[in-house]
């Protein structure tokens, strides 16, 4: 089994990402899906749970901007013996508030939250427990470039 964990800011490609390269073989969990839900962390910790017990692959799609974020569902993953990888969407602010302007209704997002969650927005390292890491860029045809990121 495995734990995909997307990182970035919001607009930055995650969902897309998700529904064009992962949506087939992986669970897709977002905090997106239940805003009003009292813990929203503790909900989310048990639909991965609920789709590990169930021996299925998980993606979990939310910007996970800092290692304190990941923690948690590193250590959920595990305890159920799956492998954790992670794909990293290196921040272009420019870019991800320009998407996000496009969108319309609850899904766009308020500047103010894309900047707040630039700020706490940290690069994922080995250090967190990945078993593979990945970053992931826009290929200017409308999908996506994968690379391993580099050690360092």
């Amino acid at each position: 089994m495995r734990v995909a964990i997307l990182m970035g800011l919001q607009a930055s490609g995650k969902s897309t990402f998700h529904r064009t390269v992962l949506a087939a073989t992986h669970v897709h969990v977002s905090k997106d899906d239940f805003p009003r839900a009292r813990n929203r962390q503790r909900r989310q910790q048990r639909l991965i749970e609920e789709a590990l017990a169930a021996g299925r692959d998980v993606a979990v799609d939310n910007t996970n901007p800092a290692p304190e974020d990941r923690r948690p569902i590193v250590e959920l993953a595990r305890v159920w013996g799956a492998q954790v990888v992670g794909y990293w969407f290196p921040p272009d602010p420019a870019g991800s508030l320009a998407r996000n302007a496009e969108r319309v209704g609850k899904t766009r997002v308020p500047e103010v939250g894309v900047r707040a969650t630039l700020s706490r927005l940290r690069a994922p390292g080995a250090d967190e427990g990945f078993d593979a890491l990945y970053v992931v860029r826009f290929d200017g045809a409308g999908g996506f470039v994968v690379e391993v990121a580099s050690e360092g």
